[in-house]
C-alpha cells in the first residue's frame, strides 16, 4: 500500500478536514487571511491529520468528530511551523519561501497564535473534556520542546537521550495526539488507548530521524528546504552526536573538533567537511537504523486493533516514514 493509496482510503474525510480547515481560517483581519492560507496550502502531505483519520476508522469510530480532530491537529501543527521558522530564521519550508521571509517576523508568530487560539476555540465545539486535556497537555510539551532545542543549539555536549527527548516533545508529542484523540473519540478502553498513542510516538520519532538524515544527504528540492539547515544552525541532531561520539572513540581528535567547532559556531563553512566525517563514521547508517527500531516498535502497537484496511494503512505509514530515505 503505498503513500498515494493510504491518502485515497481516507480521501472523502480529508476533503473535509480541507474544507473546514479552510472555513475555521477565516478571519476579519486580511492579513490573518493571506498569512495562514499561505502556510496551510503550501503543499504539506498532511501526514498528521490524516493519522488521527486513520487511527479513528482503524479503532472503529463512525461519527464525524474525527474530522474536527484532525483540522485541530493540523492547525496546531502549522502554528509550531510558524513559530519555528522565525526562531530557526529560516527562509524556506516546502520548497517555497517561508511565511516570515515574506510578512516578517511580527506577522508570523502573530498569525501563529492566531492559529493556536483557533485550534482551542475549535476543541470547544467538540465539547469532549478528554480532548481539551490531550492538547492542552500536547501543547504545553511542545513548547517545551522548542526551549529544550534552543538550549541543545550550539551545544557541543548535547547527548543522544537529550536529543531524543526534544524529539519527542517538539515532533512526536503530536502525533502521539493525533493517534490519541482517535482512539479516543471510537471509546478505546483506556489501556489500549496507551498502546495506540504510543504507535503515534514512535512514528513521529522515526519520522524526525528520517528528516535528519536527509538533511546530510538529499537535495534542496527534495527537502523542500536548505539542505545543511541544521548544521547552519548548530543543531546537533543525531547524525552530528554520533560523528563526533565515534571521532572521540576512536581517538581521532581533528575530526571530533572540527564537528565540536561546527555546532558551536553553526554556519556552513565546514559543510564538506563534516559530510565527509558523517560519511566515514557511518553516522546515517546508525541513524537509520535507530528510525527503523521504532518504525518496528509503531507497528508492534497496531497489534490491539482488529484488522482492517485502516489498520493496515497505518502499518504502511509507518514503513513510509522509512522510505524517504531511499
Amino acid at each position: 500500500m503505498d503513500y498515494k493509496t493510504i491518502q485515497n482510503l481516507v480521501e472523502s474525510d480529508m476533503k473535509a478536514v480541507d474544507a473546514l480547515i479552510q472555513q475555521r481560517l477565516q478571519s476579519d483581519v486580511v492579513l490573518v487571511n493571506q498569512l495562514s492560507h499561505y502556510i496551510i496550502n503550501s503543499g504539506g502531505k498532511r501526514l498528521r491529520p490524516m493519522l488521527a483519520l486513520l487511527m479513528a476508522r482503524a479503532c472503529g469510530y463512525e461519527g464525524n468528530k474525527h474530522v474536527d480532530i484532525a483540522a485541530i491537529v493540523e492547525f496546531i501543527h502549522t502554528a509550531t511551523l510558524l513559530h519555528d521558522d522565525v526562531v530557526d530564521e529560516s527562509d524556506m519550508r516546502r520548497g517555497k519561501d517561508t511565511a516570515n521571509n515574506v510578512w516578517g517576523n511580527q506577522a508570523a508568530v502573530l498569525v501563529g497564535d492566531f492559529l493556536y487560539s483557533r485550534a482551542f476555540e475549535m476543541m470547544v465545539d467538540v465539547n469532549e473534556m478528554r480532548v481539551m486535556n490531550i492538547m492542552a497537555s500536547t501543547t504545553n510539551i511542545i513548547a517545551e520542546g522548542e526551549v529544550l532545542q534552543l538550549l541543545n543549539i550550539n551545544d557541543a555536549e548535547t547527548s543522544e537521550e537529550r536529543y531524543l527527548e526534544v524529539i519527542y516533545s517538539k515532533t512526536a508529542k503530536l502525533f502521539e495526539a493525533a493517534c490519541q484523540l482517535g482512539a479516543v473519540l471510537s471509546g478505546l478502553s483506556e489501556e489500549d488507548e496507551v498502546v495506540v498513542a504510543k504507535f503515534g510516538t514512535h512514528l513521529g520519532t522515526a519520522f524526525q530521524l528520517v528528516d535528519d538524515i536527509l538533511d546530510y544527504s538529499a537535495d534542496s528540492d527534495e527537502m523542500g528546504k536548505n539542505v545543511g539547515d541544521d548544521l547552519a544552525e548548530g543543531k546537533p541532531t543525531l547524525p552530528l552526536i554520533y560523528a563526533l561520539s565515534e571521532s572521540e572513540k576512536n581517538g581521532n581528535t581533528e575530526d571530533a573538533d572540527m564537528i565540536r567547532k561546527a555546532i558551536e559556531e553553526g554556519g556552513l563553512d565546514l559543510i564538506e567537511e563534516i559530510t565527509s566525517i558523517i560519511k566515514k563514521t557511518k553516522s546515517l547508517e546508525y541513524t537509520i537504523e535507530v528510525a527503523k527500531k521504532e518504525t518496528t516498535l509503531a507497528t508492534d502497537c497496531l497489534k490491539v486493533l482488529p484488522d482492517s484496511e485502516f489498520k493496515s494503512a497505518l502499518s504502511n505509514l509507518a514503513n513510509y516514514s522509512l522510505s524517504r530515505t531511499t
